[in-house]
C-alpha cells in the first residue's frame, strides 16, 4: 500500500489551507490517509477557511465550486476555475501586503499550491495545499489517497468504524485522531484490529497581528503572514500532546 508496516496513521478528509492544529497532526504522525471516498458535505471546510477582515474581525476565503452536493463523493467534487479562484482569493489577501512581515513568503506558497494542480477537482487542490505548506515548513508528509488504495471494506460502517479498519488493512501500529473526535471511537474496535488509538490535544496559540485584532482558529495562512517559518514549524512541533487510549 507505499506505507511501512507499524507506522503512525491519520485519516482525514482533505480541508482546504487547515488551521495550524491540522499540521500539529501531520506532524504528529508517519502516514497520512487523504480520505476523499466518503460524501461530500457543502459548506464545509473542504472548500473554504477562515482569513483576517481587512477592517475588522475575520472573512471566509472560499474556492466556488461547479458540482457542490451531497450526492457526489469528496473526489468527485470539482472547482469552478482553478485560475480565476487563485486571482480572486489572492485579491482577498491583498490587505496583509503592508502589514504582515511574511506576506510576499506566505503568498509564494499559496500560488505554488494552486499552481502544483494539474486537474480541476478539489481534493487535488486540497492535497497541494498540505503538501506546499509542509515543505514550506519542512513538515514530512508521507499521504496516500484512499480512492486510489483499492480498500476491500465492510459495506456498512459508522463513522468511527471507517478508521481501525483502514488502520488495520495499512499495517498501522497507531492511529491519532484530533481529541475534539473522540466520541466517534470505541477503544475495543481498535483493541481488536491490533491498532493503538491515540488522541492529539495541542495548546492555544497567539500571535501579534500588526494593526489587526487576533482571532484565533484560523487558515494557516494567518499564521504564515504573521511567524516566520521557523518559528511557525517550532510552534506546530512543541506546542501539542498525545494521549494513549488503549494497549
Amino acid at each position: 500500500m507505499g506505507f511501512a508496516n507499524n507506522c503512525t496513521l491519520a485519516i482525514m478528509q482533505p480541508y482546504f489551507f487547515p488551521y495550524w492544529g491540522h499540521f500539529c497532526l501531520i506532524a504528529s504522525t508517519q502516514a497520512w490517509v487523504v480520505f476523499d471516498t466518503p460524501q461530500y458535505t457543502p459548506r464545509s471546510w473542504m472548500n473554504r477557511n477562515r482569513i483576517l477582515h481587512a477592517r475588522e474581525g475575520w472573512q471566509y476565503l472560499t474556492v466556488p465550486l461547479s458540482n457542490s452536493s451531497i450526492n457526489i463523493s469528496i473526489k468527485d467534487v470539482l472547482l469552478v476555475s482553478r485560475k480565476k479562484s487563485a486571482q480572486a482569493l489572492s485579491s482577498k489577501l491583498e490587505h496583509y501586503r503592508k502589514r504582515a512581515p511574511f506576506f510576499n513568503k506566505c503568498m509564494a506558497v499559496f500560488e505554488t499550491a494552486f499552481n502544483s494542480v494539474q486537474d480541476d477537482r478539489l481534493v487535488s487542490l486540497n492535497i497541494a495545499t498540505l503538501a506546499t505548506v509542509c515543505n514550506y515548513l519542512e513538515i514530512p508528509f508521507n499521504y496516500r489517497i484512499a480512492s486510489e488504495l483499492n480498500l476491500k471494506l465492510p459495506g456498512s460502517l459508522r463513522s468511527g468504524q471507517w478508521a481501525p479498519n483502514i488502520a488495520e488493512r495499512l499495517g498501522a501500529h497507531t492511529y491519532i485522531n484530533p481529541i475534539n473526535g473522540n466520541a466517534l471511537f470505541d477503544t475495543s474496535e481498535f483493541s481488536e484490529a491490533g491498532v493503538s488509538l491515540s488522541f492529539l490535544e495541542h495548546e492555544q496559540l497567539s500571535y501579534t497581528c500588526n494593526g489587526y485584532e487576533f482571532q484565533t482558529s484560523l487558515s494557516i495562512i494567518d499564521a504564515m503572514m504573521w511567524l516566520s517559518p521557523s518559528k511557525l514549524s517550532e510552534v506546530i512541533h512543541t506546542k501539542y500532546s498525545i494521549r494513549q487510549e488503549n494497549l
